[in-house]
């Protein structure tokens, strides 16, 4: 998703440049900024909510901060409002006049990159240390998370990830064992982070308002829960959900020494993968990757 702001807010307290930028609403129609179903793309025009969302990793004041999507700015703003230094990376070239203006107004705190943020190293633009703050847009939202969650280094370059999603999604990164929305992506997730919904979205706060509940969710790294590889991992994780109707003797036939390490974890053949702890998938990739 991409974020935008309204008025409404107390504007005294901002940087002159900022408080004398115009509403989003009439940048968007300015340069119109109609939101493409093809990017995945809905915006907020919620101020409030958007500086609530900037509030999430803590306070961001000489932070620097990775975007991802900002469209007309909406949730840039926030963020600069908050102090941060801000490297956002936008695909949509209809939105980089718009950026430009806000670039101009943030005095030296913005660099807008037009790329695809799946293809940039968002490491080298942001530098270590950099806490990632987006409303991702839906279609490729959980394939960035995917790739921040399973680098090869760890600690990651990134300090924290607050992202906004489905609610769906969000609720499988926190879930736990036994639930009907565990899977791979919450042992991904809770092998190596501490997840947590910070709050819901109601489809309303959106133009166009999309069809479901939307969330911000909240990761901080931890020391994992083993060495295991991250491709080690995601292989188990991926034949162990695959199938997650199957017991486990059936969904890991297709990778050798699969069943026999979490066997070892103290799992049952005839478990099924919902049932299985992180804890144990972690433990048995580590076998798997020695």
């Amino acid at each position: 998703m991409r974020g935008a702001q309204a008025g409404g807010l107390n504007r005294s307290a901002l940087p002159d440049a900022l408080a004398q930028l115009p509403p989003l609403r009439e940048v968007i129609a300015r340069h119109g900024l109609n939101a493409k179903k093809s990017l995945g793309q809905n915006f907020l025009f919620d101020g409030n909510l958007l500086d609530r969302i900037a509030r999430v990793p803590g306070p961001l004041a000489g932070q620097s901060v990775y975007e991802v999507g900002p469209g007309p700015g909406g949730l840039t703003r926030a963020l600069l409002r908050a102090g941060a230094r801000v490297t956002a990376v936008e695909r949509d070239d209809r939105a980089l006049p718009a950026l430009a203006e806000l670039t101009e107004a943030a005095a030296g705190r913005l660099s807008v990159i037009n790329g695809d943020a799946m293809a940039v190293d968002a490491a080298a633009l942001a530098g270590p240390g950099a806490h990632i703050v987006a409303n991702l847009p839906y279609n490729i939202g959980t394939a960035l998370l995917t790739g921040w969650l399973t680098g090869d280094d760890w600690p990651p370059w990134w300090a924290s990830l607050t992202l906004m999603f489905q609610q769906e999604v969000a609720q499988r990164l926190v879930a736990s064992p036994g639930s009907g929305a565990y899977g791979r992506l919450s042992v991904l997730a809770q092998w190596r982070t501490q997840a947590r919904i910070a709050f819901s979205v109601p489809p309303r706060a959106f133009i166009p308002a999309p069809k479901v509940t939307s969330a911000v969710v909240h990761l901080v790294p931890i020391t994992p829960l083993s060495a295991a590889t991250p491709a080690r991992l995601a292989a188990l994780t991926a034949a162990a959900f695959g199938q997650r109707r199957k017991m486990l003797r059936a969904s890991l036939k297709g990778l050798p020494g699969a069943l026999d390490a979490l066997v070892a974890e103290g799992i049952s053949p005839e478990a099924r993968a919902e049932t299985v702890p992180v804890a144990a998938f972690a433990a048995a990739a580590e076998r798997l990757s020695q």
